[in-house]
C-alpha cells in the first residue's frame, strides 16, 4: 500500500531521481522550455514553483543571499542559480504563483509514452 508516499519513482533508484530531477531543473531554467514526458513534467513543477518563490522571497540582505544561494547551488547547476537570481526574479515580481504551465503533447511514436512541454508562463 501507497498511504503518505509522495512523488513519482520514474523507473529509477533514489540517487539516479535526484540527479534527473536537478538536470530537469536546470535544463528548464536555461531554456526557459523543455520537452520531456508527462510524469517527469508533473514531478518537477512544484519544484521549480519553489525555487522561484524562494528566490523572490529571500532577495532583502546579503547573508539572506549567500544562504539561498548555497541552498540552490545543491538543487541545481551554478549556471542557473545565476539565471535563475537575476532573471527570473525580476520577471515574477508581479505574480504571487504560477509560475510554470504543462501543455500535453502527442505521445511518442517509438514507445508511445505521454508527452508534456514544460515552459514559464
Amino acid at each position: 500500500m501507497k498511504h503518505k508516499k509522495a512523488g513519482r519513482k520514474l523507473s529509477r533508484v533514489r540517487k539516479q531521481r535526484r540527479a534527473l530531477k536537478k538536470t530537469l531543473l536546470g535544463s528548464l531554467i536555461m531554456n526557459e522550455k523543455i520537452t520531456t514526458t508527462e510524469a517527469k513534467a508533473k514531478e518537477i513543477k512544484p519544484l521549480i514553483d519553489k525555487l522561484v518563490s524562494e528566490v523572490k522571497k529571500n532577495k532583502n540582505g546579503k547573508i539572506d543571499k549567500v544562504a539561498m544561494i548555497r541552498n540552490l547551488s545543491c538543487k541545481i547547476s551554478a549556471e542557473a542559480v545565476k539565471k535563475i537570481t537575476g532573471d527570473y526574479s525580476k520577471k515574477f515580481e508581479t505574480r504571487n504563483s504560477g509560475y510554470t504551465r504543462i501543455i500535453k503533447l502527442k505521445a511518442r511514436e517509438s514507445d508511445s509514452a505521454k508527452m508534456a512541454m514544460i515552459e514559464f508562463v
